[in-house]
């Protein structure tokens, strides 16, 4: 009886850390602020895992670059453009962002900034379509954590449709 007990105690905290990881998700993308990044061009295929593509930010490899360079984990400072395009401002934690600026987390692995949405998967079939990929679409919140959203492309249209992927000016 008290084994029992153990194991469905066990089994609903599993469960209940998995909607609480869910919710706070769900919360980020309904009210995060939207953040278009640059692209870097990379590979839009695996044979192991199906169609995916690896991305790649121009503020990754800015902050990589930058004289004052990230060695641990963190936040980068990040300005928008009149688009709501991401520019790498500075990383480092010491200044809080000015106005116009925003906090993006990230994490050193392997010598290289990652904003922990290094991939993105796709209907097999459809690399062609997510090839014009300029821009990722992340939501943003307030202490620098985000997800991604979607693909854009040049004029920041959405790739591949679906509920997140409205225009440029959606709220």
């Amino acid at each position: 009886m008290k084994r029992t007990h153990v194991i469905f105690g066990g089994l609903a905290l599993v469960v209940v850390a998995l909607v609480a990881l869910v919710t706070g998700k769900e919360r980020l993308l309904a009210r995060g602020t939207p953040l278009y990044l640059e692209l870097v061009p990379v590979d839009p295929r695996s044979l192991i895992q199906g169609d995916y593509m690896v991305l790649d930010y121009a503020v990754s490899r800015e902050a990589r670059l930058s004289e004052d360079k990230p060695v641990a984990d963190g936040r980068l400072v990040i300005r928008r453009d009149e688009r709501g395009v991401g520019h790498y401002v500075r990383s480092g934690e010491s200044q809080p962002p000015g106005p116009g600026e925003m906090w993006l987390r990230f994490k050193v692995r392997r010598s290289r900034v990652r904003l922990g949405a290094e991939s993105f998967f796709f209907q097999e079939g459809h690399a062609e379509r997510y090839a014009q990929a300029k821009y990722g679409e992340l939501r943003v919140a307030e202490d620098g954590s985000s997800v991604l959203v979607g693909l854009r492309d040049a004029n920041l249209s959405p790739l591949g449709g679906g509920p997140l992927s409205a225009g440029p000016d959606a709220p």
